[in-house]
């Protein structure tokens, strides 16, 4: 009996316990509340008040979620109100049943003013997706420069000469850190730099890259690309690449306006074609377009590179324009110096028919007239024997009556010219153009100088630098050394080509080491060339201990030989070799077997220092051999940029008269030794 009464009296309290959890769960808003006995009701509120029942446990959870599926308004899940403190809210939810929050999806949908779908991104390049999403991301904490502050910084390098480091900010500074798209504006001034420094290859990559980004190639692009083919190291590849350029042109329809047309002319004519450079001239007449200065400077450029027949191209091209009426500058005068000095004018026969196109008053002769196809054979032939001048080249001796040629006037004239004859030595040219070669003498030298300070005409320093080499080519080395005492006097100061051309008189060791003191006093480097001088007449004079001393100098100052300084210390090495093989004399001294020991180990030490141990002479004159653009390849050292930078190069350089100079006191002419007779 006592089991019944505690069985069921045990039931009656998980009842009312079931209840009471129930209506805790739910607010009692839901479900009905059933009769409670206060008897089971107070023992369940004193006893299990710690129990509680999850959502989840009463079916409430699966209900939410099924009706969040249904709802595709609903983003986010509102939470019900809870009754219990804030603290007690998380006290008791798993750790695994907390919800992660999915990434949002970002929709695109395009461009606004497209019609059609709005997956733009599966039609476009994927490579300018990259680009895009490489440009948003930035490595650079510094600020971003405007496209204008960019240009400025590239032209600040390229005045002063600093080329590479121009590049890098566009290569790296505004492609790989700041990633800014670079403009056409960008690409042209780096372009224009690179032709002018002659880095052609460079300045062809940019163009490369301009037309892969899709930026408008202008007629400066143009331009520039063909100024750089005109000063490339290789005249191949500058030939080349001009062709190229110039069939893309043609190919996209651009028609050249007078500056590319001279570009082109300069590009043509520098690099040896010069029959394209004349067809180029002909078509910008053609399109009547105007032919100004430049335009027939470049030609005379073109016929500068041709030496075979460039001085009779040069003369035609004068006088075609002085017909056009354009004054000849600075540079046509320099420009026909250079055909003269570098220029032949080919066969006879086509040097008279120059002459009666050119000077038919003085000839007797009319201009030859331009035949067209199938006259020919109606005209007389004219052969040699019929013109005026006969085949040799004499000009009248007599003092009163002597009158020089000169065929660059308008009107040209012969003057005492009485016969013609193949000229092949510079001189004779320059006659022909009314100029006067005063003889290698200083007598003739002192005349000079008293007619230069009589027309009260300045003097630069280039003027005493010529002097001093015609001297120094004649072996007065005395008198040389003399124009350095007249530099002095006129108020110039030496430049490192005046030291240049006097190491052309260093015969001995101490004037080599006197020379060289000066130019530490002066503030000037010595180079190679110096050295070259200095080395030549060490090993024409057989001094050991001079030769090594300038071997000795080039390790100790870095400097790199040249082509020249190779060839004569292996010259003069294997003259020694033959000397001492065929059992000479002078082989057999002491001094000599000491000194020319020592040169051994010395030119054995300089080739292993130089890494040519082991090489023939052409091997190693290829290896030493500067590349033409390895220079641009390395960064330029500090402070070693060049003083004559774009807008230094076209300064006047420093002129004064010569009246302080005491013309009678200069020394005269050394007495000749007499001839030895030969028996």
């Amino acid at each position: 009996m006592a089991l019944r009464l505690l069985s069921r009296s045990m039931a009656l309290h998980m009842r009312g316990l079931q209840l009471n959890t129930t209506r805790r769960g739910l607010n009692s808003y839901y479900l009905s509340r059933p009769a409670v006995t206060p008897v089971s009701w107070s023992l369940a509120q004193n006893r299990l008040l710690h129990v509680r029942i999850t959502d989840q446990e009463a079916g409430l959870q699966t209900k939410r979620e099924a009706n969040r599926n249904l709802n595709p308004f609903r983003e986010e899940v509102l939470q019900e109100p809870s009754t219990e403190a804030p603290k007690q809210r998380h006290k008791f939810r798993p750790e695994n049943k907390l919800k992660e929050k999915s990434p949002k999806k970002k929709l695109d949908f395009g461009d606004p003013d497209t019609f059609g779908g709005a997956n733009i991104n599966e039609t476009q390049d994927p490579g300018d997706l990259e680009e895009e999403e490489f440009i948003s991301n930035p490595t650079r904490r510094s600020k971003k420069l405007k496209a204008v502050e960019y240009a400025r910084h590239i032209k600040d390098h390229l005045k002063a000469n600093r080329l590479n480091e121009a590049i890098a900010v566009l290569e790296q500074r505004m492609l790989r850190e700041d990633r800014v798209k670079p403009d056409k504006y960008i690409y042209n001034l780096l372009i224009s730099g690179c032709a002018k420094a002659g880095y052609t290859r460079k300045a062809f990559a940019l163009y490369t890259k301009m037309r892969q980004r899709g930026l408008q190639v202008t007629g400066g692009t143009y331009t520039s690309l063909f100024n750089a083919c005109a000063n490339a190291p290789s005249l191949g590849d500058g030939l080349a690449k001009a062709q190229i350029l110039r069939e893309n042109m043609l190919e996209k329809g651009y028609e050249p306006n007078v500056k590319n047309y001279n570009a082109m002319i300069k590009a043509y004519g520098r690099c040896g074609d010069v029959n394209t450079a004349y067809m180029l001239a002909d078509e910008m007449a053609e399109r009547q377009l105007e032919l100004n200065a430049d335009t027939f400077n470049f030609l005379l450029q073109a016929c500068a590179g041709n030496p075979e027949h460039g001085f009779r191209h040069a003369l035609l091209t004068w006088h075609k324009m002085l017909k056009s009426g354009i004054s000849p500058d600075y540079y046509s005068f320099n420009t026909m110096l250079r055909c003269a000095r570098d220029c032949g004018f080919g066969d006879l026969n086509s040097m008279q028919e120059v002459l009666y196109q050119i000077a038919p008053a003085a000839t007797g002769q009319k201009p030859i007239p331009k035949l067209e196809e199938g006259e020919n054979e109606k005209l007389p032939s004219i052969t040699s024997a019929s013109t005026s001048l006969p085949a040799q080249i004499e000009v009248s001796t007599t003092a009163s009556e002597l009158e020089l040629p000169n065929l660059l006037l308008p009107r040209p004239h012969l003057g005492s010219l009485v016969a013609l004859e193949d000229v092949t030595r510079p001189h004779e040219r320059f006659l022909l153009l009314g100029g006067l070669v005063i003889p290698p003498t200083n007598a003739a030298e002192k005349q000079l100088l008293t007619f230069v300070r009589k027309i009260g005409l300045k003097a630069d320093i280039d003027f005493f630098n010529i002097l001093i080499k015609k001297r120094s080519m004649r072996f007065d080395y005395e008198n040389a050394r003399e124009v350095l005492t007249m530099i002095r006097t006129a108020g110039l100061r030496p430049d490192i080509v005046t030291y240049g051309v006097l190491a052309l008189g260093c015969r001995t060791q101490e004037e080599a080491r006197e020379l060289l003191q000066q130019m530490q006093v002066a503030g000037i480097k010595m180079n190679m060339p110096i050295l070259g001088a200095m080395l030549r007449q060490g090993c024409a004079n057989k001094s050991f201990s001079y030769i090594n001393e300038i071997i000795q100098l080039s390790l100790e100052e870095g400097i790199k030989p040249n082509e020249s300084f190779l060839r004569h210390l292996h010259n003069f090495h294997r003259g020694c070799a033959r000397a001492i093989d065929a059992r000479h004399p002078s082989t057999k001294t002491a001094a000599f077997k000491k000194g020319h020991s020592k040169f051994c180990d010395k030119y054995r030490l300089y080739y292993e220092e130089l890494g040519l141990a082991g090489l023939k002479l052409e091997d190693a004159i290829a290896k030493v051999k500067e590349r033409p653009y390895q220079k641009y390849k390395e960064p330029a050292a500090e402070g070693m940029e060049p003083l004559k930078h774009e807008q230094l190069k076209r300064k006047t350089k420093i002129r004064k008269y010569i009246k302080k100079i005491k013309i009678d006191e200069l020394q005269d002419d050394p007495p000749r030794e007499p001839l030895k007779r030969i028996e």
